[in-house]
């Protein structure tokens, strides 16, 4: 019997996989994403680490056995491209390819055997991407992108979501740990003498913010996470300060990371790098006189992608359109949940409830995030959407914002007792996003007993705001709507903005 397929339901359609290859200095890596969008979605994610930079300082070439093992990689990666339907494929080449005396010829290989153009990117055109990255993944970032690669770091200043002018340096992990020999105080002196002419931007306090790119980087950021026992395992727009920071890589820079805790978290190929990623991290941070470090899941393949779409979807907002994806995939009605921040916006109006910018599309983001957890048993569809909300790839929003949307979610299907919430979103919560969470939820709770979660219920809801308290207005053609179960969620609400709410079915 022939098997039948048919298109996956779990996955958006539009523009079609994309397919990215990025050929480092340390690393050849293929992502495919689901398709062109504000946040897209990975779809299939590989790396290998080929160590293309390695040697390149004492001999000026690539290495025969990093081409040999790169280029069996690319023949792999050849064969998922086609076997999943990518309708573009990108390829972009770093500091190794540019570097080497037979970077052109390895080029042409790889062209050859991807059957695809490769641009090779200078070091100016690696910091603009690296921040167009940086752009895509963050709400409104302000301060300096840093990406360091194998071969070399570019640093570059980021305001009103556009790239300044970059900077590259000879400071990629490879190259430098080969030129100080993998001697940590050689390693230091090398940096220091690389950064010290570099005319740092202006940046005003409150804007001193360091953006680190790259997978050492990365790594040294998930050791920190790991080592302090952080509640949430997510690495992009995990933030600390730039004194601990800089605490933190004193003392880690020791070589092959010898009796560091938490040392076997590193991949062994990687490990000996993340020292080195320390010292030149400590000297940016110190010579920029940052004031906090985050770390960053997207790069230059997220800028490189960014840059391909149209200017009013670059504009767009990244978790509401990440929410909106998800409710679409998951959600009962995708239609209410677009209904109930209408609804909302006009609850909290009535209330005088004051938000900043930000607290209101993270309230719009939970509104559509609000029905996601439906197919899971009820008495688990808060928990269920709990671990979605904090374990997705959302991009755009920091921890607390994250666990804003979970604690929402999560009282509008388990209740509003507080003590059942999760720990580990508690811990990040802030006070006032913690109060605005069971606002929301207490509100989403009596809108879902009006609705059913269905579209075409809520607008017909008045809501006025009397001397009294708030009135939910049925009027005749809903009055059947009116029971026992709705006056107590009203009553629930009531509690928690300390205002009378009443249903009038009259």
């Amino acid at each position: 019997m022939t098997a039948e397929f048919h298109p996956a339901r779990g996955r958006l359609n539009g523009s079609g996989p994309v397919a990215v290859v990025d050929i480092g200095s340390n690393s050849v890596r293929l992502v495919i994403y689901e398709r062109k969008a504000r946040t897209p979605t990975m779809l299939f994610n590989e790396k290998l680490l080929a160590g293309l930079g390695k040697g390149i300082a004492a001999t000026g070439r690539l290495a025969d056995d990093s081409v040999s093992l790169a280029l069996g990689e690319l023949t792999r990666f050849k064969t998922l491209i086609k076997h999943t339907g990518c309708q573009d494929i990108y390829i972009v080449a770093t500091a190794a390819a540019r570097d080497a005396e037979n970077g052109p010829d390895f080029v042409r290989e790889v062209e050859r055997f991807l059957e695809a153009p490769v641009r090779i990117l200078d070091g100016n055109e690696e910091a603009y991407y690296s921040a167009l990255g940086v752009i895509a993944g963050f709400w409104q970032p302000r301060g300096i992108v840093g990406d360091m690669g194998g071969g070399s770091l570019e640093l570059v200043e980021i305001a009103d979501n556009k790239p300044g002018t970059g900077a590259t340096f000879p400071l990629g992990g490879l190259r430098l740990s080969e030129e100080a020999e993998g001697k940590i105080a050689k390693a230091q002196k090398i940096t220091e003498a690389a950064l010290k002419d570099f005319q740092w931007p202006d940046l005003a306090p409150g804007e001193r913010t360091f953006y680190a790119v790259g997978g050492t980087w990365r790594s040294l950021g998930r050791l920190h996470l790991m080592q302090n026992n952080y509640p949430l395992h997510v690495m992009h727009n995990y933030e600390i300060s730039a004194e601990e920071a800089i605490a933190f890589c004193k003392r880690i820079a020791i070589p092959n990371l010898e009796g560091v805790e938490l040392a076997e978290i590193v991949s062994k190929q990687r490990r000996p790098l993340v020292p080195i990623g320390a010292v030149v991290l400590e000297q940016v941070l110190t010579s920029m006189k940052a004031e906090r470090l985050v770390f960053s899941a997207t790069g230059v393949r997220e800028g490189l992608l960014h840059e391909k779409l149209p200017s009013e979807m670059q504009a767009h907002d990244p978790v509401i359109e990440a929410a909106r994806e998800l409710c679409t995939l998951r959600a009962r009605s995708p239609a209410h949940a677009e209904e109930l921040i209408v609804w909302t916006d006009k609850l909290f109006k009535e209330l005088g409830i004051e938000e900043t910018a930000n607290e209101t599309r993270l309230r719009h983001a939970a509104c559509l995030l609000s029905d996601i957890g439906w197919r899971a048993h009820p008495d688990y569809r808060g928990e269920q959407s709990l671990n979605i909300i904090s374990n997705a790839s959302f991009v755009g929003l920091d921890h607390a914002s994250r666990a804003y949307l979970a604690a929402a979610v999560f009282y509008r299907h388990q209740g509003l007792r507080e003590g059942d919430l999760s720990p580990v979103i508690r811990e990040l919560f802030t006070d006032r996003l913690r109060i605005r969470a069971k606002v929301l939820g207490a509100t989403m709770r009596v809108a879902s007993l009006l609705s059913a979660s269905i579209a075409g219920m809520l607008p017909k809801v008045g809501i006025t705001k009397s001397e009294t308290g708030l009135s939910l207005d049925l009027g005749k053609d809903l009055a059947d709507l009116d029971g026992e179960r709705l006056r107590k969620r009203a009553n629930q609400l009531s509690k928690v903005i300390d205002v009378e709410v009443a249903v009038n079915a009259g």
